[in-house]
């Protein structure tokens, strides 16, 4: 039974070798790129000719257009900062040789955060659904975090996913400012209201709850400025929410 890749692009030099390199096993590899403006196209091309580039119009409309380009029935999603383990693609492999019942299974991600494996503040094991049958799924229309519908039970997969998160704080906040915005929309759209309580006690709740319930202060001081970092996106995503609101209030 083959197993096609989906993977999203957009200037992913530095990560798309060891992303792809790790997937050489699989039957298809498919990637949906934004018009990379470094290398990554001509990396990707080492390890498959189904690169399709679009336009930019987010995270779930770019991996159902992946999915559009898939020919086998099993498919595993990866993100460019992630790896399979020799151990997790041996599995994959076993166990899609039998048919079974499940339409797709989750796995384990063990994320590093600065160069370090974050064993607590609530990241581990994190399960998320990333292999699943091609048949009835469906990306969420999230704007940022999307996950993946099926219809059917879903399984477990015994060894984890390796995701490389910030190496670098800079890297970390170039991410912060689109992901925060995203969220911000994302709020308004869903019908949110702004409120005081967003910005004093949410932020407040995320640290204690990460740092202390979840065990953050264990992972030393990449658990506290995790935590800490946490904190401040929740500020500031409920921030620009404000901001969001604020300036449509003006313009009317």
């Amino acid at each position: 039974m083959g197993i096609s890749v989906i993977t999203i692009t957009y200037n992913e030099e530095r990560n798309i070798t060891d992303c792809l390199e790790s997937v050489k096993w699989a039957d298809e590899v498919v990637i949906v790129d934004a018009y990379s403006s470094d290398h990554t196209r001509e990396i990707a091309q080492r390890y498959t000719n189904k690169i399709y580039q679009m336009k930019w119009m987010g995270y779930s409309e770019a991996k159902s257009f992946a999915l559009n380009y898939v020919t086998n029935d099993w498919v595993l999603w990866l993100d460019a900062d992630e790896r399979v383990t020799p151990e997790l693609a041996r599995e994959i492999q076993a166990l899609l040789r039998f048919s079974n019942a499940f339409a797709g299974y989750e796995v384990g991600r063990k994320a590093y955060f600065l160069g370090r494996w974050i064993r607590y503040c609530g990241w581990y094991p994190g399960y998320v659904v990333r292999l699943f049958k091609r048949g009835g799924a469906q990306f969420t229309s999230s704007k940022v975090h999307e996950k993946i519908n099926l219809n059917g039970p879903i399984g477990r997969l015994k060894n984890d996913l390796i995701h490389l998160t910030d190496d670098t704080l800079y890297h970390y906040f170039k991410k912060f400012n689109r992901y925060t915005t995203l969220a911000a929309q994302e709020l308004l759209q869903s019908g949110k209201k702004f409120s005081l309580y967003d910005i004093f006690i949410r932020p407040l709740f995320m640290f204690i709850k990460m740092y202390f319930v979840r065990l953050g202060f264990l992972d030393g001081m990449h658990g506290l400025i995790l935590s800490m970092l946490s904190s401040a996106y929740v500020f500031t995503k409920y921030a620009k929410l404000w901001d969001i609101m604020r300036t449509a209030d003006s313009k009317s």
